[in-house]
C-alpha cells in the first residue's frame, strides 16, 4: 500500500457526493461534457460496485444463479446484523470489494498524475463505517476470528490511506426522502434515511465541500456546479 498522501496537496479532483437519486451520475455525465470544453477530464466511479459484480456473478451460466443468491444472502446478514462480525469467507469477500475501490483509486491517482482534471461519482473516506456511505464496511463490526480481524485492520487501513488524498472540490447533492425513493422506488427506504442523515456530517478530511440542491432543475445544477469548479480550480492553481 502507499504511503499517506499529504492533505496539504489537494488533488484536482471534483467528487460527485450524495444519497442514491440525488442526481450524481446525471451531474457526472453533463460535468464532465462541458468541463471537456476547457481541457482534459476523465470521469470516475469510485463505488465498491458490489451491486454491478453481483449483476455479472448472477449472468454467469450454471452457477451464476446458485452463486449470486448465495452471496446476496451473505450481503444482507451483514446489513442487517451490522456489529456482528461475518464469517471468514464473507468478511474475505467485503475485503476484496475494498481492494477493488483501492485500485480504482489507484487508477484516479494515475490520472491526476497526468494533470488531468477528474470527477468521481462517489468518493471514499475514513469517517463513518460502512459501504453504505463509502467507508470501511468490517469497521462497523465487532469482534470475530483472528482473521476477520486482521482483514478489518487491513481494510481500515486502506480508507484511511484513500481519505488521506483531499479532492480541491466535493459537490454534495442534497434530496429529501421523498424525492429519493421516488426516483430509486428500489433502494431500501432505511439506507436512503441512514445515507441522508449522515452523508452532511462528512468532511473528506478537510475538503472544500458546496451544497446543492438536488431537486431543482438540472441546468440550474449544473451552472453552479461549474461555477464552483471554475472557482476551485483557480485556488487550486494558486
Amino acid at each position: 500500500m502507499s504511503k499517506h498522501l499529504d492533505p496539504s496537496q489537494r488533488l484536482p479532483v471534483v467528487a460527485l457526493t450524495g444519497c442514491d437519486g440525488s442526481g450524481k451520475s446525471t451531474l457526472a455525465d453533463s460535468l464532465v461534457a462541458r468541463l471537456r470544453e476547457r481541457g482534459p477530464v476523465e470521469q470516475l466511479y469510485l463505488g465498491q460496485s458490489s451491486g454491478r459484480i453481483g449483476e455479472w456473478i448472477r449472468e454467469l451460466p450454471v452457477i451464476g444463479g446458485p452463486l449470486g443468491r448465495y452471496l446476496t444472502r451473505k450481503s444482507d446478514r451483514v446489513h442487517d446484523k451490522p456489529k456482528q462480525a461475518p464469517g471468514g469467507v464473507t468478511a474475505f469477500a467485503i475485503y476484496l470489494l475494498s481492494r477493488w475501490r483501492a485500485h480504482k483509486y489507484k487508477r484516479m491517482l494515475r490520472v491526476c498524475a497526468t494533470g488531468t482534471l477528474v470527477v468521481t461519482d462517489r468518493y471514499p473516506q475514513a469517517e463513518i463505517p460502512g459501504f453504505l456511505f463509502d467507508g470501511a464496511e468490517l469497521a462497523k463490526t465487532e469482534g470475530g476470528s483472528w482473521w476477520v480481524r486482521w482483514l478489518r485492520g487491513r481494510e481500515q487501513e486502506l480508507y484511511a490511506w484513500m481519505a488521506s488524498g483531499v479532492p480541491m472540490l466535493v459537490i454534495r447533492l442534497n434530496v429529501d426522502e421523498a424525492t429519493a425513493h421516488a426516483r430509486k422506488p428500489d433502494h431500501k427506504l432505511s439506507s436512503l434515511r441512514a445515507k441522508i442523515a449522515n452523508i452532511p456530517l462528512l468532511t473528506f478530511n478537510g475538503a472544500h465541500i458546496v451544497d446543492l440542491d438536488g431537486r431543482d432543475n438540472a441546468g440550474f445544477v449544473l451552472d453552479e456546479a461549474l461555477e464552483a469548479v471554475r472557482a476551485a480550480q483557480e485556488a487550486h492553481r494558486s
